[in-house]
């Protein structure tokens, strides 16, 4: 069964899976190469994006998974994910660079500048859908190939090619599953139909399973 993994070096790991799992879509945490195997997609998470890089390095995970995306492999970025993903990095270094964008880290300021709102997403969900920013980056400039999904301000928050999503907030931290779904679809895999209402944030650690 094709599955999508979520990298465990950092960040919201069990979030995603919940999120996953509460979808029908089989998902597990990605900690070596050797996770990589099966996968359709992989969603790297928020976290700190130096040290996801560190990580990347130490654990030989970063050239496995620009191989696996060369071969096929779709790639979802939130945050510091989106940053990895990035080709371009205001004042810093690229580390995956595997979506043509620019983007600035820390954006918004400190911790303290978090914010949560609600926007229209039109080509992912009918309804608005709700949105976490923390510590965000900005993504500042799209390269040919790369279709904005949502533009706020000055900035684009989700930005897609055909292969790769990045989002600068946190879809995870959220009841909704509309990212989540988007990109389910967007590996070829179907989800299942799901009451968001009934979502509670303890369903985290209830369902999901921890990384190994």
């Amino acid at each position: 069964m094709a599955r999508i993994g979520v990298l465990a070096l950092q960040g919201g790991v069990v979030e995603h899976l919940e999120h996953l799992q509460r979808l029908g879509v089989a998902a597990g945490p990605v900690k070596k190469a050797a996770d990589l195997e099966g996968l359709a997609g992989l969603i790297i998470p928020g976290g700190e994006s130096t040290c996801l890089r560190r990580l990347l390095r130490i654990y030989e995970l970063d050239e496995a998974i620009v191989e696996r995306f060369r071969a096929g492999l779709k790639l979802w970025g939130t945050c510091a994910g989106a940053i990895l993903l990035a080709k371009r990095v205001v004042d810093g270094d690229p580390g995956l660079a595997l979506i043509d964008i620019e983007v600035a880290r820390n954006a918004f300021g400190s911790q303290l500048a978090s914010f949560n709102t609600v926007a229209d997403v039109p080509a992912v969900a009918a309804a608005p859908i709700p949105m976490t920013f923390i510590r965000a980056p900005k993504i500042k400039a799209l390269g040919p190939g790369v279709r904005s999904l949502l533009r706020l301000d000055d900035y684009h928050a989700a930005a897609e090619d055909d292969a790769v999503l990045v989002t600068v907030f946190h879809p995870e931290l959220t009841p909704s599953l509309a990212f989540h779904r988007y990109f389910a679809a967007k590996c070829g895999l179907a989800t299942a139909e799901v009451d968001e209402a009934a979502w509670r944030p303890a369903d985290w650690t209830r369902h999901a399973p921890l990384p190994r």
